[in-house]
């Protein structure tokens, strides 16, 4: 099933797919293994930094090789790409999606680039995710005036055709200070607005029950990055600190482990899932 259509499916469930950003092929099976137990399909994101860590060819070969191995239903997803020269390449190496982040833009200027790329991937069936409003990178603050506007959100995606939309609507890349608050009431407007796939950027951190209400809300695609490369790093950090083992095929396991348990909560969260896991 191609990707628009799986989203077009979870939105009428009230339901969303997990979007999680991969690093390397340890983090890449700890994410798959976990949507195996679950019975979930996932979806693989990469961005220009772990593209050129693992080169385009290779991170794309370890998503599709490890997601046949684990018989799941995934698809691979460029995230946060402002390079379009780089979105051709990932078009042209089999991405199922990408996304132009054409947000620090101009409204005008945001269609423009958008609506290009929107013509782009339709040579290559892909679909195209963009984000209108401001989510905060790292580093950057949350600006309540930067949220998405609903009537502007209708407008971008009758001009740009695009598949899945990113809203700004209080969540950040990175840690939260505090627990975040979102803007539910600015998410139902827009859902209203317009019927395309809305995005939430910024899930790792943020609490069950908000998540849990923006998927009733209309959120259909929920990122998570941050979380799965901690999880990673801080374990093989503990590992390595109790032990003075060497031999990483001991300890990378653990690791993996410990993001596979983390992907099973998030996917029980966001598919609203309950005991699936397989035996």
């Amino acid at each position: 099933m191609k990707l628009q259509e799986k989203l077009k499916q979870v939105q009428s469930e009230k339901r969303a797919l997990l979007a999680t950003n991969f690093y390397n092929l340890e983090t890449c099976k700890g994410i798959l293994v976990a949507a195996k137990e679950m019975r979930q399909p996932v979806i693989l994101q990469l961005t220009k930094s772990s593209i050129d860590y693992m080169g385009l060819k290779t991170a794309v070969q370890i998503a599709r090789t490890l997601s046949e191995q684990f018989g799941v239903e995934s698809w691979v997803h460029l995230d946060h790409c402002e390079d379009i020269d780089l979105i051709k390449k990932s078009l042209e190496a089999g991405f199922d999606s990408v996304m132009i982040d054409a947000s620090d833009n101009t409204f005008d200027e945001n269609i423009r680039i958008t609506r290009e790329v929107v013509a782009l991937a339709k040579m290559y069936g892909a679909d195209v995710e963009a984000e209108l409003g401001c989510v905060p990178k790292l580093g950057r603050e949350l600006d309540t005036g930067a949220f998405t506007d609903p009537g502007e959100a209708k407008e971008f995606v009758e001009k740009t055709g695009v598949n899945a939309l990113a809203v700004a609507i209080g969540s950040k890349h990175g840690f939260y200070k505090g627990e975040p608050k979102l803007d539910l009431e600015r998410l139902k407007m827009i859902s209203q607005a317009t019927d395309v796939c809305l995005v939430l950027h910024g899930g790792s951190g943020l609490p069950a029950a908000s998540l849990k209400r923006a998927i009733e809300l209309g959120i259909t695609k929920v990122n998570v990055a941050t979380e799965t490369k901690d999880t990673f790093t801080r374990t093989i950090k503990q590992v390595l600190a109790r032990s003075s083992e060497i031999d990483l095929r001991k300890t990378f396991p653990k690791a993996i482990d410990a993001v596979k348990e983390l992907i099973i909560e998030k996917l029980r969260i966001i598919s609203l899932v309950t005991e699936t896991r397989s035996k």
